[in-house]
């Protein structure tokens, strides 16, 4: 099995591409998921003791969001586990909120491709986001968790706040090569929750709030890592902020509607790195007779993705096969849509049925896959988001006044 991302003083010191790993992670974390966790999640320190670390297993769903908190409230009551289940739904709440405005998503790739252009042509500016990928700004705390990201795929959620300030209110950097140099990178890099940070620290997301780093709270939650008088000296002050105008969100679309398929036809089952445990399908009757993985890790940036990203998507997708493969037999793992189509030729399928993927790359390949087949792809709902997603219209607060609702869908969704 392969292991990636170092982390001294963890449980095992890796992250484990594999489903059984995530679970031991998410058994290993619960009895820290109440009081402890409410009061501890901010620092950022050595071993990232005081948060979960689940974040690249439910990335891809080999542990979902569901099965996590179904896990926090058989030993806490709601109240007590409060904080640790409202960051299980800022996850859910990006992805809803993009799923209803994919243009987001689009303006972010067409401002990726402007920033590229730049690059090629300023070369003050290419030498700053070099140095800044590479952690060789002098700005100490920055340039470590550059590092840190490069050769673990992980950073702490305080950690990442505090690297896109600096990168776009210090380093004036465009924040479009910044939330790519993270989706290359990270581990759990998700279109929904990546972007939309990124755009909520430059003002984009709330708009005309921006969120800028403090010397003071980065020494306060790294443990004194770092002096707070010489990082008070490097950092941006707010008349130093270089923010354009926020333009109007898109207009909000629908929901998504959750899709049924014929049990009378031959079925294949398409997983995705979206996507990789579909025990809520095999739920709602699902008998496949293929079934194949597909992953693109290389389609979340234009520029070249860290092989830790490579590496441990391919090896959770081979797990998933692993895993299932009594239930759908042989499952090849194929990373092109041109495979998908032949495998399913090739089986003689009737419909294809995966797990719904979000804007983002994943659905992109999806697209791809239904586009040259002559036959439906059908992408049923997870009754997770199915319940959440109708919240997801402006800022969290809908959606975490509705907890105690979508709470409720975890039966459904644990099939």
């Amino acid at each position: 099995m392969v292991q990636l991302a170092l982390f001294p003083g963890t449980d095992n010191g890796t992250l484990t591409p594999s489903r059984a790993a995530g679970l031991d992670r998410l058994r290993a974390f619960v009895p820290r998921a109440g009081r402890d966790y409410a009061g501890k999640r901010n620092s950022d320190l050595p071993g990232h003791p005081h948060v979960s670390r689940l974040s690249p297993w439910t990335r891809h769903r080999a542990v979902t969001e569901a099965e996590i908190a179904a896990a926090v409230l058989e030993r806490f009551a709601p109240s007590t586990a409060e904080k640790f289940l409202q960051e299980v739904l800022w996850r859910t709440y990006f992805k809803g909120w993009l799923e209803r405005r994919p243009g987001v998503w689009a303006d972010y790739r067409r401002g990726l491709d402007a920033a590229r252009n730049r690059l090629a042509t300023e070369s003050g500016l290419r030498r700053a986001w070099e140095q800044a990928c590479l952690g060789e700004t002098g700005i100490a705390p920055f340039d470590h968790w550059a590092r840190e990201l490069g050769e673990t795929g992980y950073l702490h959620n305080h950690a990442r706040m505090w690297f896109a300030s600096i990168w776009t209110h210090t380093l004036d950097l465009p924040w479009e090569l910044g939330a790519d140099f993270f989706l290359r990178h990270l581990l759990d890099g998700d279109s929904a929750s990546n972007t939309l940070s990124w755009r909520w620290v430059v003002g984009l997301h709330t708009q005309g709030k921006t969120y800028r780093a403090r010397a003071s709270n980065i020494a306060k939650f790294t443990g004194g890592r770092w002096d707070a008088a010489t990082l008070g000296h490097q950092l941006a002050r707010e008349d130093q902020v270089h923010i354009p105008d926020a333009p109007p969100h898109p207009d909000l679309g629908p929901v998504p509607e959750d899709a049924d398929w014929d049990r009378g036809k031959r079925t294949g089952l398409l997983l995705h790195e979206d996507d990789l445990h579909p025990d809520y399908l095999f739920a709602r009757g699902l008998a496949p007779d293929a079934a194949i993985v597909l992953i693109a890790p290389e389609d979340r940036s234009p520029l070249a993705v860290s092989p830790n990203v490579t590496a441990f998507t391919e090896a959770l997708a081979k797990d998933a096969a692993t895993r299932l493969r009594d239930r759908c037999g042989d499952m090849p793992v194929a990373t092109a849509p041109e495979a998908v189509v032949a495998w399913a030729e090739a089986a003689g399928l009737e419909q294809i049925v995966t797990p719904y993927a979000p804007v983002g790359p994943g659905r992109d390949a999806l697209d791809r896959v239904a586009a040259a087949l002559d036959l439906p792809v059908i992408r049923p709902l997870r009754a997770w988001d199915q319940t959440a997603w109708p919240y997801a219209t402006a800022g969290f607060f809908k959606v975490k006044s509705k907890m105690t609702r979508i709470l409720e869908a975890i039966p459904q969704d644990l099939g």
